[in-house]
């Protein structure tokens, strides 16, 4: 197997992973505040990502590699959860799935500034026609669908396209699973103070569904989908194996109708499918 095409299928990993976030996080946020789910998630897995860490002994980073990983903790383990959260206060799960469709475009961008790739002319009329599909269908739908939701999730998907960008770049060095684990590890301070403050005064009443979106969140959204998504990007390439993203609203959409019980629309799932098929086209252009 060919490192291209052991990237696609790590990333792909990532991206099954990763499907499942915002319908845990919508349980979550149901009885736990956003801002605590936000910290505590980070928390949970920058415990468990130090404890690999000093398991594996591994090196710690270079001088040069801190402003990085505050930017990948800024991104993913902090800005993106906490932007999700406070937007899924405002619309559903299946909705906001549908913005997940900009950030293939929002990670090839940041792969050009970051990474340094070039991805070919025919590249960005692909990747701009599943973005333009997308952004017209959020506004199709008007203001009755949360201004404030949509745009909480338009931030949310900038920032985290530039902390997978940062953090593909770092992997090619530091590896998949290390870069992660090191920008949860630099974030802890944060967040375990936050954690402390926005902890809830009493957990009784929190029903079962919410932990358990809880322990997804924490354990594969937070850690172990990032092993596979960053190892994807350094070997498969950033903007290539981002496009993978375009397939997040399928397995989304199919969590939230199956879990949550969301109606999922005719043109929520049109707009979806006319998105990924833009996918193979730039593929192709990539590089």
């Amino acid at each position: 197997m060919d490192k291209a095409t052991a990237g696609w299928i790590y990333g792909l990993i990532g991206v099954v992973i990763f499907s499942g976030s915002l319908p845990a996080t919508r349980v979550a946020v149901m009885d736990f505040d956003p801002l605590f789910l936000t910290v505590v998630r980070a928390v949970i897995a920058g415990l468990l990502g130090l404890g690999l860490l000093l398991l594996f002994r591994e090196k710690r980073p270079v001088r040069s590699d801190i402003v990085p990983l505050a930017i990948v903790s800024l991104g993913c383990v902090i800005g993106f959860p906490l932007l999700t959260a406070l937007a899924l206060k405002h619309v559903t799960s299946a909705h906001s799935i549908v913005f997940i469709g900009l950030l293939p475009l929002a990670t090839a961008i940041f792969g050009v500034l970051r990474g340094g790739e070039r991805p070919r002319p025919a590249f960005w009329i692909f990747s701009a026609i599943g973005s333009a599909l997308v952004s017209g269908y959020a506004l199709s739908q008007g203001v009755s669908a949360s201004p404030v939701g949509d745009l909480l999730m338009l931030a949310a998907v900038l920032i985290c396209g530039l902390g997978y960008a940062e953090g593909a770049v770092l992997s090619r060095r530091l590896g998949g699973w290390q870069v992660i684990c090191w920008a949860l590890v630099l974030s802890l301070p944060v967040t375990i103070a936050l954690c402390l403050i926005t902890m809830p005064h009493t957990v009784i009443g929190i029903g079962g569904p919410a932990w358990i979106g809880l322990a997804y969140v924490s354990l594969f959204s937070m850690l172990i989908g990032f092993v596979f998504w960053y190892r994807g990007l350094a070997q498969g390439g950033i903007a290539a194996v981002g496009q993978l993203q375009f397939l997040q609203p399928f397995f989304g959409f199919a969590l939230a109708a199956a879990l949550l019980k969301e109606s999922v629309s005719w043109s929520m799932l049109a707009v979806t499918i006319a998105v990924v098929g833009c996918v193979a086209g730039a593929r192709k252009f990539a590089r």
